[in-house]
């Protein structure tokens, strides 16, 4: 299912579906939802997550796309406004059909506005936050703070990450449930947060409001699983989409999932620069 987006070229789908998705754009762009994770889809993915910024081409090829569709959101566990920031989204123009779901959905941050609303936080992420220096003692992981709406555990420093990930989803997946809280197990990364938000019914409730007749949804990691479940819904209730792995030899359930599977953040951007030619 894989294609190498070349410069400029508006790479087919390996899928009927996915070819049907991307007619469904092209006819009516106005209409069509462009998702898209962060880390690892519009930024490359590096060790230390603060350090994580978008691919420098990114932000002028959603500048050219987001005034032709109805809506580019950008679905990412992290923080809304860490995003933007992370990013360079603020102040663009031509961005003015942003939109950041920050923490899988519960946060939101519209370019219009440059405001996040948000609901409060779940108590038991502090709680949780408070407990882990103990348990993570000796292992080489380390925390990544989300806010205060929820925190991360990475083992990709430690001195075997993945015997390190392993040897630690069990006892923070008992720490989350003590708390009302679940795991999200991503690339070397165990995310501890509330649950009924997911990647997926941000992407659906955001396809709803609009009243989008197709969506694109691109991600790199296990959390946009959710998010191709949703495009897999709407397709079966008859919402034509495309799902798009941005290539990681790490997520093969993902890869096999796609309709089409680019190489990384430069080809996802290689990707939208040509859809948004497509559009002019």
């Amino acid at each position: 299912m894989s294609s190498h987006t070349d410069p400029g070229a508006l790479p087919s789908p390996a899928t009927p579906a996915g070819r049907d998705g991307l007619r469904a754009i092209l006819a009516e762009p106005q209409r069509a939802v462009i998702g898209l994770d962060f880390d690892g889809t519009l930024a490359p993915i590096v060790a230390d997550p603060q350090q994580a910024r978008a691919h420098p081409e990114a932000v002028a090829v959603l500048a050219a796309l987001a005034p032709r569709v109805a809506s580019v959101a950008v679905i990412t566990g992290r923080p809304a406004e860490i995003a933007v920031r992370y990013g360079g989204f603020a102040g663009v123009p031509g961005l003015e059909h942003l939109t950041v779901l920050g923490h899988y959905g519960a946060e939101r941050w519209d370019a219009v506005t440059g405001e996040v609303t948000a609901p409060e936080p779940h108590p038991g992420v502090a709680t949780v936050r408070a407990e882990l220096p103990e348990l993570l003692d000796g292992t080489g992981a380390w925390i990544e703070e989300k806010g205060g709406r929820a925190v991360a555990v990475h083992t990709r420093r430690a001195p075997d990450p993945q015997a390190a990930f392993d040897a630690l989803r069990a006892p923070l997946t008992d720490l989350a449930g003590r708390h009302g809280l679940i795991v999200e197990p991503g690339r070397l990364v165990l995310e501890l947060r509330p649950p009924g938000m997911d990647k997926g019914v941000a992407l659906l409730t955001h396809v709803r409001e609009l009243s989008a007749t197709s969506v694109l949804y691109g991600g790199d990691d296990l959390g946009d699983l959710p998010a191709f479940s949703a495009v897999d819904d709407l397709r079966a209730t008859g919402t034509p989409g495309l799902l798009v792995c941005s290539g990681s030899d790490e997520v093969t359930e993902l890869r096999k999932r796609a309709d089409l599977v680019v190489d990384g953040p430069g080809d996802v951007v290689s990707l939208l620069r040509a859809l948004a030619e497509r559009l002019t």
